[in-house]
């Protein structure tokens, strides 16, 4: 680690990973054992400490050196001498016990819990329940959305990635909040989601029974992730905003599929003024998101579909403007466990070790792909050949094909 304590100066990078066993810190482990500039000192389970990772997940057994790791108890100062940052896949209230310590042995953090997404701990009480287990360090936390806070990651010791939901809203809501082109009163938004946001544990709502052949609604009208929402989108409205947000549970194991209802500022009554709106929406978006290599914009082309974001870093962006109603709608996928949880977590990673944003992300692609793409994000030199390129307008809005990420 270099003088300042806040950058590494080694090719290659010792992390841990606290949690590993549930489903985000499983994910984040798999990404990890792909990643070339990493080296996993130490993985965390309770229940699995003593068993070997690939024992408890044979699926890892065929990345080189997974059999040699061995899980362990959750100890402070084994995670500090074996990692030089740790990841902590906990639930929230559990994760700021194991970040305290650590930041306090200079070891970074990125946390994929709600601990440290906040900046008000009265906030995180009223959505969450209880007194903020460390109000102290959320002046230091930096909320991992690299969008957005990417020059504010970089050097961070604590990291709060985003939650799945909110990444999902946020990042389809803030190009137009931006640019003043919608209500900031008017954000409706509905999601559906897979059971493993809810993690991996025994719950009668998640068994497999439950959830089959079963789409519900949870958590109406306050979803704990609505904090969070609210919080970023104000920032970037410059004024106080409220979200109606209504999450479904639907019968998919990964991903995440959110539809937007918008007031545009501007009636779009006539041909012309639609025409003249539609420019504006695709302008923005492009404005943000050209240069971004897991905004995937798919403008008027195509739709999202969870099937074309699952087991990648990537977010797919859509949108229609809706003359009957007067509304923008705005559609997104993800994969809950990838840009919402594991893989989104892995680009803060990268960010702040100052790897190329794509390593490790790009499963598949050479090494001089990856950096052609990387930081320097070049859409027309470093991807051409991953174009779907079936008409201009896909062309022009990045509708890539990211089959070969991850898998």
């Amino acid at each position: 680690m270099s003088d300042d304590g806040m950058r590494f100066d080694r090719s290659e990078m010792k992390v841990g990973v606290v949690g590993a066993s549930g489903y985000s810190g499983g994910e984040l482990v798999r990404l990890l054992l792909r990643h070339p500039q990493v080296e996993i000192g130490c993985v965390t389970s309770r229940q699995y400490a003593g068993q070997s990772l690939t024992s408890v997940f044979p699926r890892f057994a065929l990345y080189p050196g997974a059999d040699e790791i061995v899980f362990s108890q959750p100890e402070i100062d084994h995670l500090a001498n074996a990692a030089e940052l740790v990841f902590l896949a906990l639930p929230h209230g559990v994760a700021s016990e194991f970040a305290v310590p650590l930041l306090e042995k200079g070891t970074r953090v990125v946390d994929l819990s709600a601990d440290f997404r906040l900046d008000d701990p009265v906030v995180y009480k009223e959505f969450y329940g209880k007194d903020h287990p460390a109000p102290d360090l959320l002046d230091q936390a930096v909320y991992g959305m690299p969008e957005i806070y990417r020059e504010q990651i970089r050097n961070a010791r604590l990291v709060a990635s985003p939650g799945c939901y909110p990444t999902s809203i946020i990042l389809p809501c803030l190009p137009l909040l931006r640019e003043g082109l919608i209500q900031p009163s008017s954000i409706i938004a509905d999601s559906l989601s897979g059971p493993s946001g809810a993690g991996r544990k025994v719950s009668l709502p998640f068994l497999f029974v439950e959830c089959n052949e079963s789409l519900r609604p949870y958590g109406v009208p306050k979803h704990r992730h609505l904090s969070e929402i609210e919080q970023e989108l104000s920032k970037v409205a410059g004024q106080s905003l409220r979200v109606q947000f209504t999450p479904h549970l639907v019968p998919i194991n990964r991903g995440i599929l959110t539809t937007l209802y918008l007031a545009p500022k501007a009636a779009f009554a006539s041909d012309t003024a639609m025409a003249e709106l539609e420019t504006k929406v695709s302008a923005a978006f492009e404005a943000s998101y050209a240069d971004e290599p897991f905004v995937r914009l798919l403008g008027n082309a195509a739709f999202p579909d969870t099937k074309n974001v699952a087991n990648t870093n990537v977010l797919e962006i859509a949108w229609r403007l809706d003359a009957r109603t007067g509304r923008l709608i705005v559609m997104s996928a993800e994969d809950n466990l990838g840009k919402g949880a594991s893989s989104q977590a892995l680009q803060n990673f990268n960010i702040m070790a100052e790897y190329p944003e794509t390593t490790g992300l790009l499963w598949g692609w050479s090494e001089s792909q990856t950096e052609a793409i990387g930081n320097d994000w070049e859409r027309e030199k470093g991807a051409n050949q991953y174009w779907d390129g079936h008409d201009e307008t896909s062309r022009r809005f990045g509708a890539m094909r990211f089959d070969r990420c991850y898998e």
